[in-house]
């Protein structure tokens, strides 16, 4: 049986232990004893505190509580959770008392007046011996019938966390950093995003269109063109030969002069559709050569891009960085990627310029060869 009662605990002596003038906590006792309390509670009379009294000893978990003048051993447990306790005047409105987390067990047999313990000292020993007699005191099971145990079924022990002081973190960051600032060389890599490759994929092959090197592949189809027209003419001059020696017999002398002059003209244009093949060809090797300095200029160019932008990347990571030294070993790194740019971009360069004379140099041999067929 249990009762919710307010306890009013007085000092018998200055030596005692100084006590709270009001405390709450669960009252049990046995079936005989707990009717006759209720029946104490109900009448609300005046000579209450001589039929029911509770008297803790100095310990402060042991006591006696007398019935009717009936003594009976009590402890004083701590229950596994919290109980709110209300009070009312007219049953509509309540109002909270207390949180009751505590439970008052009387028993007939048990010892009214137990051994009392000597006190502790500060030695760790002795700490670990509290721990435990603090345990003894510890109810498993809560008021209710579905509560059974429940400290051990329904509550868990709470996880203990290593704590770390703040200096220790710090002197430990301080060192991971000088390591790093010791470190003969410290590679990362920066994974720049995939649609920006593929503009400057698109870019290179858009250049590769619109360079000067298709001028060169129009070319080669001018004078294959130019090479017809010389095969033309010299099936018209051979059609012509042919009607004049059917002619031959009335005019010997001027056969004989036009046969020399016509043998002189086939040479002659045999040579020129030799040299216009041979033009061909080292006009297609000339392309080719521009073709493959187009090539490497667009994929010079787009590692230039990356360099760029992880500079970008590097320049906005040491605005962010309050850290000096992270922020010099971010600046030394940020100084190779500018040199890299710098060798980079004089690639280009170069590229650019080679690229530019195979052009020059191919447009120059035609011209030259085009003049000289025209002064033959």
């Amino acid at each position: 049986m249990h009762f919710l009662i307010y306890i009013y605990i007085y000092q018998t002596s200055e030596e005692d232990a100084p006590y709270e003038l009001e405390n709450q906590f669960v009252l049990r006792l046995p079936l005989e004893y707990a009717s006759t309390v209720r029946r104490i509670a109900q009448s609300s009379s005046m000579n209450m505190k001589d039929r029911l009294t509770i008297e803790l000893h100095p310990d402060g978990r042991h006591g006696i509580v007398r019935v009717d003048q009936v003594p009976l051993a009590c402890k004083l447990v701590d229950l596994p959770c919290m109980i709110e306790s209300l009070k009312t005047v007219d049953k509509k409105t309540f109002y909270k008392t207390a949180d009751v987390c505590q439970m008052l067990v009387c028993t007939l047999d048990g010892d009214l007046y137990p051994p009392l313990e000597e006190p502790t000292g500060t030695d760790p020993k002795t700490k670990k011996k509290d721990k435990d007699k603090d345990k003894k005191f510890v109810w498993n099971h809560g008021i209710t019938c579905p509560l059974k145990n429940t400290r051990k079924r329904r509550f868990r022990k709470t996880a203990k966390k290593k704590y770390i002081e703040s200096p220790d973190v710090e002197k430990e960051v301080k060192r991971l950093l000088s390591t790093d600032a010791d470190a003969y060389n410290v590679r990362y890599e920066v994974i720049a995003e995939d649609e920006s490759k593929e503009a400057d994929q698109h870019g290179s092959l858009g250049n590769l269109d619109s360079s000067p090197g298709t001028s060169g592949l129009k070319m080669g189809h001018g004078s294959s063109a130019q090479r017809d027209e010389l095969r033309e003419i010299f099936n018209d001059i051979s059609s012509s030969s042919e009607d004049e020696e059917d002619e031959g017999d009335r005019h010997d002398d001027e056969d004989l002069n036009i046969m020399d002059t016509e043998d002189d003209l086939v040479r002659q244009l045999q040579d020129k559709l030799d040299e216009s093949d041979s033009t061909q060809h080292e006009m297609d090797r000339n392309t080719q050569i521009v073709m493959e300095y187009q090539v490497q200029i667009s994929s010079i160019k787009a590692k230039l891009h990356e360099t760029r932008a992880r500079k970008k990347q590097q320049e906005e990571l040491i605005m962010k960085v309050e850290n000096q030294a992270l922020k010099n070993r971010f600046q030394a790194s940020l100084d190779e990627i500018i040199q890299q740019e710098e060798r980079e971009m004089e690639q280009v360069r170069i590229f650019f310029v080679w690229k530019t004379l195979a052009v020059s140099f191919s447009e120059y041999e035609t011209y030259s060869r085009g003049h000289k067929s025209v002064i033959v």
